[in-house]
């Protein structure tokens, strides 16, 4: 298996999509520990991100399970280790040795350590640059046969901006928000709502407070409305919508960020 927990793709504009939960491997070393089936992996990873981030020419793509390594989570809570960690689930046949945790630890340093000089090399560029921070939520935990959960608490779409200055980011926000809500789906809008379900996690926390004027990370959560969550079947025209929806709110943003102007002021 490839030594990395994720790839970086590069080009020469200032927005970035991360889908650090897209990946789904899992190291050698631990692979015999886990109690948890691939499907049950799935249905709390962040599949269909990958393809998604594909909307912008930076890219940061987890390779790894979020079962192994949580990049979303605060550094003392990104190993998994008892069932209240990950939804009641229980993850690994025996307890993870110090040894094991400490190497995914190191993969979760190597992460932040990573991007944080990827992000550093393009303010040096463009003074200010926007990331997609890409995910999905379930919404049909009770189980595959009943109802989802209520959808007024529970938008298509979750932009969790809790973690940044709003006031400073205001037109980038606001004008992803309402090119995302006026992409025709099908011929309806996405019910695109902000701070419902989800103000932001960790990876775009971090952002804010290392880059609080200079990078603008907004927390997209997709509800699964798009696939069955559990098993893990996509309706593929959904999964494409998804996209086109996304890569039309690209020129918009990236013409907000440059009325704020480059500097990294």
């Amino acid at each position: 298996m490839d030594s990395k927990i994720y790839a970086l793709s590069t080009s020469a504009t200032p927005l970035v999509a991360a889908a650090i939960h897209d990946g789904h491997k899992i190291r050698d070393q631990i692979t015999p520990l886990l109690a948890l089936s691939e499907t049950e992996r799935l249905r709390e990873e962040d599949p269909h991100t990958g393809q998604w981030a594909s909307v912008a020419g930076n890219q940061i793509i987890g390779l790894r399970s979020r079962f192994e390594v949580d990049l979303n989570r605060p550094r003392d809570k990104a190993v998994y280790q008892q069932p209240e960690d990950a939804w009641g689930l229980c993850v690994w046949n025996e307890s993870l040795t110090p040894e094991i945790i400490s190497s995914s630890l190191k993969e979760y340093d190597d992460f932040y350590a990573g991007v944080k000089t990827f992000f550093n090399e393009l303010i040096a560029t463009h003074g200010k640059i926007v990331v997609y921070d890409l995910h999905t939520y379930n919404h049909r935990r009770n189980g595959p046969n009943m109802d989802p959960e209520d959808s007024n608490e529970n938008p298509e779409v979750n932009i969790g901006t809790g973690t940044m200055d709003r006031v400073l980011w205001s037109p980038i926000v606001e004008r992803f928000i309402t090119d995302l809500r006026a992409y025709d789906y099908n011929g309806r809008s996405l019910d695109v709502r902000e701070n419902v379900k989800f103000q932001g996690g960790q990876f775009s926390r971090w952002v804010h407070q290392e880059f609080p004027r200079t990078v603008c990370s907004i927390a997209i959560e997709f509800k699964k409305f798009f696939m069955d969550e559990w098993t893990g079947e996509p309706d593929e025209f959904q999964v494409k919508a998804i996209k086109e929806a996304l890569q039309r709110t690209t020129v918009g943003v990236i013409d907000e960020l440059e009325k704020l102007g480059n500097s990294s002021a």
